[in-house]
């Protein structure tokens, strides 16, 4: 038998990929090595240090990761530790459990409610953030917000939501906002499973948290996987709650973007937020390879 040959040869293959190489390089490569490159100098915007930054080596990252002040409010250890209830309570709690809740309540179901549910879930995911952040900012206003009208009128005390409870806040608010994307994630994964899976459960006796544990949660494990590593590195990334409280009242609800933003723009510090851009990238690349990882595993189980 005769060995096919490829249609298009190594070289001419490079050729249609030096385009996409070429961005790739300007956008990420280069600004990656670049950013490496100012966190290990005291760059600043202004001062000496703003026309003749000196190398420090390790001095920022070692600023950073200062143990004695670790867990101190303002500094990094608090915005890290911020961050990781933040993706916990509104990613991988938040979104994907209220994803999944409203793509099973759904599944095989049709009518005005599914498409109206639907329609609110993906409207609050594609709305702009500014605009939603000053929805939530009026919803959660302690004297004419919403959500203490309501509170009232069931005879419950008004809070003051982004004074008191500023991280469960904006917890609530990434959850709602991005919940769509677990919805329409799992409702496509429910939509290719073979009717007759649940068919023959129900012929068999098994209730329906039952068929939802043995069969509807194997069958989309990849699914489920996929979902929780986009949306974390997603979460981990996101500026949004800024427009909400800005990392306050004194840095409660500050996470790792906010403080990056802050040390970098606020206090010129280039050479600190650069360390800190450093740190986020290396958390995403080890969040990137356990997700690489895991689907590899799912592959060969397969």
């Amino acid at each position: 038998m005769t060995q096919r040959r490829p249609i298009l040869s190594m070289q001419v293959g490079l050729l249609f990929l030096l385009p996409a190489m070429f961005f790739v390089a300007v956008f990420l490569v280069f600004p990656s090595f670049w950013v490496l490159w100012i966190s290990l100098t005291n760059q600043t915007l202004t001062g000496e240090a703003a026309l003749r930054p000196q190398f420090v080596g390790l001095a920022n990252f070692r600023a950073l990761f200062d143990f004695e002040n670790w867990m101190v409010r303002g500094y990094f250890g608090n915005a890290l530790r911020n961050s990781v209830l933040f993706v916990i309570g509104s990613a991988l709690i938040g979104q994907a459990g209220l994803g999944l809740a409203i793509a099973w309540a759904f599944y095989r179901r049709r009518g005005l409610l599914r498409e109206l549910v639907y329609t609110l879930a993906i409207l609050a995911w594609i709305i702009p953030d500014v605009v939603v952040a000053f929805m939530w900012v009026a919803y959660l206003d302690r004297d004419q917000g919403t959500l203490n009208a309501i509170l009232s009128a069931l005879g419950m005390g008004r809070v003051d939501w982004l004074i008191e409870r500023p991280l469960l806040s904006i917890i609530v608010f990434n959850t709602w906002r991005g919940a769509a994307f677990s919805m329409l994630l799992f409702s496509s994964a429910l939509a290719t499973l073979p009717p007759s899976y649940l068919e023959a459960a129900a012929v068999a006796g098994a209730r329906p948290w039952q068929a939802f544990r043995d069969i509807i949660l194997p069958s989309i494990r990849s699914h489920i996987i996929t979902d929780l590593v986009l949306i974390t590195l997603w979460t981990f990334n996101t500026f949004t709650p800024y427009l909400i409280t800005a990392g306050g009242p004194t840095f409660r609800s500050e996470v790792v973007s906010i403080y990056t933003f802050r040390i970098a723009f606020r206090h010129f510090e280039f050479g600190r937020g650069a360390a800190v851009a450093v740190v986020m990238m290396l958390i995403n690349l080890a969040l990137a390879l356990v997700y690489l990882s895991t689907l590899r595993r799912e592959a060969r189980a397969r």
